[in-house]
C-alpha cells in the first residue's frame, strides 16, 4: 500500500513514536543489564543455548572490529551519526515520494538500531561507572569511564545453540571448539538486522516503484 497525501503527516508521527518507543526498550534493556550485572557474568535463561552474558565493546554491531584504539572508536561513533543522517533522509524521502510502506518499516528499524548503539557510544563513557568483573556500574555523571563518542556498546544476548568441538581428524580445525551462534549482541543489533533482512526478503516488493 503507497502512501498518500492525507496519511504523510500522521504516518511521520507515527514514526516518530514508534523510534522513540523501541530506543526506549533497547535503552532501559541496556541500563538494567549495565547495572546489575559485573562484566562478563552469565545468567542462564533457557537451558545451555540461551543466556544474558553481559559485555562491552567499542566495535560495530554484534561485537565487530575493524581497529583498534581510541580514534577509530570516534571513526566508528561519526560513521554511525553519518548512516542515522542517511537512513533519515530516505525514509523522508520515501514517503514523500509515495513509498511502498514496507520500505519505511524496515529502514525505520535500521535508523533505531544504528540510534540505539549511538546513544552507547555518545553518552555511557560520560554517565556510568566503569563496569569490571569485579564491580557493578552506577550512574554517576561526575565519575564517567571515558568521553563523549567514546562509550562503550552493551551487549548481553548469547545464543551458543550448539556449543561442541569439531572431531579430531576435521582438517585445519580438528579438536578446536565450536560454538554456533557465538557474538553476544543488543536489542538494537537485532532492529538493524530484522530490518536489512525485511528489506533483503521483499526487495522485489517494495522497489518496484
Amino acid at each position: 500500500m503507497l502512501f498518500t497525501m492525507k496519511n504523510r503527516i500522521s504516518v511521520r508521527w507515527i514514526i516518530i513514536l514508534s523510534v522513540l518507543l523501541l530506543l526506549v526498550i533497547d535503552q532501559v534493556v541496556k541500563i538494567i543489564v549495565k547495572t546489575n550485572m559485573t562484566l562478563g557474568e552469565m545468567i542462564p535463561v533457557c537451558g545451555d543455548w540461551f543466556y544474558i552474558n553481559f559485555v562491552e565493546n567499542d566495535g560495530a554491531a554484534f561485537g565487530l572490529k575493524f581497529a583498534e584504539g581510541p580514534v577509530a572508536k570516534m571513526a566508528l561513533s561519526l560513521i554511525r551519526l553519518v548512516l542515522v543522517g542517511i537512513v533519515s533522509y530516505y525514509i523522508h524521502k520515501y514517503i514523500k515520494n509515495g513509498a511502498p510502506k514496507g520500505v519505511v518499516v524496515g529502514l525505520v528499524l535500521i535508523l533505531v538500531g544504528a540510534l540505539g548503539n549511538i546513544v552507547d557510544s555518545l553518552f555511557y563513557g560520560m554517565v556510568f561507572t566503569e563496569s569490571t568483573f569485579t564491580t557493578v556500574a552506577v550512574f554517576d555523571p561526575s565519575a564517567g569511564y571515558s568521553s563523549f563518542l567514546h562509550g562503550l556498546v552493551v551487549d548481553m544476548f548469547y545464543f551458543p545453540i550448539i556449543d561442541t568441538y569439531y572431531p579430531d581428524w576435521f582438517p585445519f580445525w580438528g579438536g578446536e571448539r565450536f560454538i554456533f551462534f557465538s557474538p553476544v549482541f543488543n536489542v538494537a543489533d537485532t532492529y538493524i538486522s530484522i530490518g536489512f533482512l525485511y528489506l533483503l526478503i521483499f526487495k522485489h516488493k517494495f522497489f518496484n516503484f
